[in-house]
């Protein structure tokens, strides 16, 4: 589950918690939206935690490139065009 579900969790359950008026016969809505809120939370900083440890930042690493200077010697007929 990604952040955006643990924040619809979070929502849900605040809705059904503080938004509501409704009474279900068996079933305490107060008491579900807590543990969706609770749940979402949870995901919340999980998430938070396994993404700071995988977004270590490592420099990349430089590699230095030497160009090879090659001397040519023009005598007018070595590049096949002869002046």
């Amino acid at each position: 589950m990604g952040l955006g579900g643990c924040i619809i969790l979070i929502a849900a359950g605040a809705i059904l918690t503080f938004a509501t008026d409704w009474h279900m016969q068996g079933v305490n809505l107060d008491l579900v939206g807590v543990i969706l809120m609770a749940v979402g939370l949870i995901g919340v900083t999980t998430y938070t935690g396994i993404a700071r440890r995988r977004r270590v930042v490592v420099p990349p690493a430089s590699t230095v490139v030497e160009e090879e200077r090659h001397h040519h010697h023009r005598d007018g007929y070595s590049d096949g065009y002869g002046v």
